[in-house]
């Protein structure tokens, strides 16, 4: 019996009574999802003046940034100049007063062999480039307990309602206008209103079933794993004397686990902690739970075969062992919102800049109609699922970018509340304005590489 497989084509259902849930909090806004996005949308919205819920489904703030361990904040340059600013400024800072980020310095981000050699295993460097050695770039590899720990200074500063272990359910819609949220809990459903919703779950939980368009696809799916007592200086001493012995041994591990990035191991802030950003798996739905458990199984059983060899073959990682496997499954794509503007791959590569740009990421411009479902009044998006061709997101959703969506949508959230009307008429040009009083680049004066947009939109 194949204890992954799915029971959908028994084509049964089931009808139940009408759902009776205490209403436990009432909000200007409420946040669904505490990953990057989530709490960048919640923070900002509270210290705009918004009161401020929310919600996530783990015992923890940080979603794929700390349960994921993407350890690794990149797509924040445009050359040498920084792009993605404010929040995750914040978190950066923050992680380094707790040494527990590593960040390359200014004089240091260049291109050379030594640089290479210093920083390179940190994975603080231009993965875009085509040079080699590539160029050493303001990028951070931090911990994922800190990314915790700053997630919940953050919140508790700003004064946001937080639950957690609150598994979002289901919409409450009237008349096209989200009013709020049903979550599961322990205690039973539970319920939580609010004048605006934002949906930072990364798979638009709430915006699909509110009955916002979007469209369905996927990507990879990877199972992220650190290893700890590993010689470092060891494994790196090794590699760069024997660059050709050291290329077929990690062919071989990354073989083991069934694909892996360029560097399958980085250098984490904590002295023999490394970083394994592996296996990388397609053709698992990743809101299937079907396939995600069989993805679960089958990622495990890839990195304990890859640990063993790397532990009889690898210098350095001889005494090494399994400090700890991802909580989170790394899921790139799911479903992907059909708002009032779709971005486009060549959106993307032409660096189109729109007149309603509001958040930015590496040397691409977010439009606000992206972060906009067209059928739901009140609510807005933000993270890896805004609106956008599956191919368009793929280049455009690391952890930086989603999180100036979320400053942004946090700052057009809280404008819509203090000046009663519907976040789809909030100006643009009132969001950039927030974004800048909260240190954050919203895009609105394009890189002399863009392609500049010069139609008019309503409300810019």
């Amino acid at each position: 019996m194949n204890p992954f497989a799915t029971t959908s084509s028994l084509e049964l259902s089931t009808t139940t009574a009408d759902l009776t849930a205490p209403v436990i909090s009432r909000s200007d806004v409420l946040v669904v999802g505490g990953g990057p996005a989530g709490v960048a949308a919640a923070v900002t919205a509270a210290r705009s003046g918004a009161s401020v819920t929310l919600l996530e489904r783990y015992s923890s703030l940080g979603g794929l940034a700390s349960g994921g361990m993407v350890l690794v904040l990149d797509d924040m340059i445009n050359g040498q100049e920084i792009t993605v600013t404010g929040i995750v400024s914040e978190y950066v800072e923050r992680l380094q007063k707790l040494g527990l980020a590593i960040v390359p310095p200014a004089d240091d981000r260049k291109t050379s062999e030594e640089l290479w050699n210093k920083w390179g295993r940190y994975g603080t460097f231009d993965f875009h480039s085509h040079t080699n050695p590539k160029p050493i770039c303001y990028a951070a590899a931090f911990d994922p307990d800190g990314w915790k720990r700053v997630s919940n200074d953050l919140v508790r500063e700003a004064g946001v309602n937080l639950r957690l272990h609150s598994w979002f359910s289901r919409p409450i819609v009237d008349n096209g206008v989200i009013k709020g949220v049903i979550c599961e809990t322990k205690s039973g459903p539970q319920a939580f209103t609010a004048d605006i919703v934002i949906d930072t779950t990364g798979d638009i939980d709430v915006a699909s079933r509110a009955g916002a368009s979007h469209i369905k696809d996927s990507y990879l799916t990877t199972l992220v794993f650190r290893l700890g007592n590993v010689d470092t200086a060891a494994a790196e001493a090794f590699e760069q004397a024997n660059p050709k012995e050291a290329r077929a041994i990690n062919r071989t591990i990354k073989r083991l686990l069934g694909g892996a990035w360029e560097l399958w191991w980085l250098k984490t802030p904590i002295d023999g902690v490394v970083w394994c950003n592996a296996p990388h798996m397609t053709g698992y739905d990743g809101v299937n739970p079907a396939d995600m458990t069989a993805a679960e199984f089958a990622a495990r059983d890839r990195i304990t075969e890859a640990v063993e060899y790397v532990r009889a073959h690898l210098p350095g990682f001889e005494n090494c062992y399994m400090l700890d496997v991802a909580s989170q499954m790394g899921v790139r794509q799911t479903r992907l919102l059909e708002g009032e503007y779709v971005m486009t791959k060549e959106d993307v590569t032409s660096r189109r800049h729109f007149a309603d740009t509001v958040a930015r990421g590496r040397d691409y411009y977010y439009p606000y109609r992206s972060l906009l479902p067209k059928e739901v009044d009140q609510l807005l998006v933000a993270g890896r699922h805004y609106s956008a061709t599956p191919e368009a997101q793929k280049m455009s959703r690391e952890i930086p970018p989603c999180m100036a969506m979320g400053q942004a949508v946090g700052i057009a959230a809280a404008l819509a509340v203090q000046n009663g009307t519907l976040v789809r008429e909030v100006s643009a040009q009132d969001i950039q304005q927030g974004m800048r009083r909260h240190g954050a680049d919203p895009g609105d004066v394009p890189s002399s590489n863009a392609t500049v947009d010069a139609e008019a939109v309503v409300g810019a």
